[in-house]
């Protein structure tokens, strides 16, 4: 293993810290923990809070967007392990001002049980709650149990959605509805080239040849769907994109936004390949891209690969994804 590190054990902690230091102006450290990023400014009186939460490694998700029209607290834990439900109702706290918090997250056993408990936790403080758990990635189930899928980058797309519903003034119900929306509407599919070293583990997630690909795996380095022969830059792009359309049925004339996200050591040149096959595709097809992300959005760690999300929007989804909003991150 080569990392830069000082002690695997506190990885995490010295991430969250430099992370504030290096940007104040975005993030601070709740006092009662290192794990909970809040807004300088949190909680923001009269406003819906929106918390999320997961493991650590995966940068910007989940702690960089925390910010004006995004997230307003996130818990950590540390990388790809789950925070504590006391770390959770902390950052529930931090983002209340009065008007409820959406806990918005993906769809891991883990984030659940601990996030129910801190919601049980605040709900004896008289600070109410909701839920909308991201289920975007379409090679961990198959459509019609898709309360199985895994929630990958569609988190992106619908931290930005909710932070615009929430900052345009929306109470608890009309933003768990926003948000609900956009995550039913987000389909997402990964490729992974590399493996990843969780520090505390000190050894690859998995192994691939030299030669292989791992098509559909999880963030976390889980298995994926299969595993194949390494191709062209447009074949990628079409094991990607191709379980994604079969998914969604779009119409003709549809307007989507799409996310080709590098998983963290795949130089964002490669992923401007990739998006000239899949606008080729969308174009082809009638499908307008109204709103193109290309980078590094939701990462995993060093793992060499990249993923793609595709969400139709509509009129009011789209109002909200293109809606100002500012981290050190993504800035609209």
């Amino acid at each position: 293993m080569k990392k830069i590190l000082n002690d695997p054990y506190t990885y995490a902690d010295e991430t969250l810290t430099g992370l504030c230091r290096a940007y104040p102006q975005f993030y601070a450290l709740a006092p009662e923990t290192t794990r909970v990023i809040t807004r300088p400014d949190a909680p923001v009186a009269g406003k819906v809070g929106i918390v999320s939460g997961g493991g650590s490694g995966h940068l910007p998700v989940f702690t960089g967007y925390v910010g004006p029209g995004f997230l307003d607290a996130v818990a950590c834990g540390d990388v790809f392990a789950s925070p504590s439900a006391d770390e959770m109702a902390t950052a529930i706290r931090a983002a209340n001002g009065g008007k409820g918090v959406l806990r918005l997250y993906g769809n891991y056993g883990g984030d659940i049980m601990n996030f129910d408990m801190a919601g049980d936790i605040v709900e004896m403080e008289d600070i109410e709650v909701t839920t909308v758990l991201l289920a975007d990635d379409v090679a961990s189930a198959p459509l019609d149990e898709r309360e199985k899928r895994r929630g990958v980058a569609g988190m992106v797309f619908t931290f930005k959605i909710a932070g615009a519903a929430a900052d345009a003034g929306l109470d608890l119900a009309e933003v768990t509805r926003v948000a609900q929306k956009a995550a039913d509407g987000c389909r997402s599919m990964g490729v992974a080239l590399g493996p990843c070293i969780v520090p505390q583990a000190g050894r690859p997630t998995f192994t691939l040849g030299d030669d292989e690909m791992e098509i559909g795996m999880g963030i976390h380095g889980e298995p994926g769907v299969k595993r194949g022969k390494l191709g062209t830059a447009d074949e990628i792009a079409d094991a990607l994109l191709d379980p994604i359309l079969d998914d969604l049925s779009l119409e003709a004339g549809a307007k989507v936004a799409v996310l080709v996200n590098s998983l963290g050591a795949t130089p964002v040149e490669e992923l401007f390949i990739l998006y000239n096959r899949i606008a080729d595709r969308l174009d082809a097809a009638g499908t307008e891209i109204v709103f193109p992300l290309v980078g590094r959005y939701a990462c995993s760690m060093e793992m060499a690969g990249a993923s793609l999300t595709v969400l139709p929007l509509d009129d009011e989804l789209q109002g909200y994804l293109t809606a100002p909003a500012d981290c050190a991150f993504w800035k609209v």
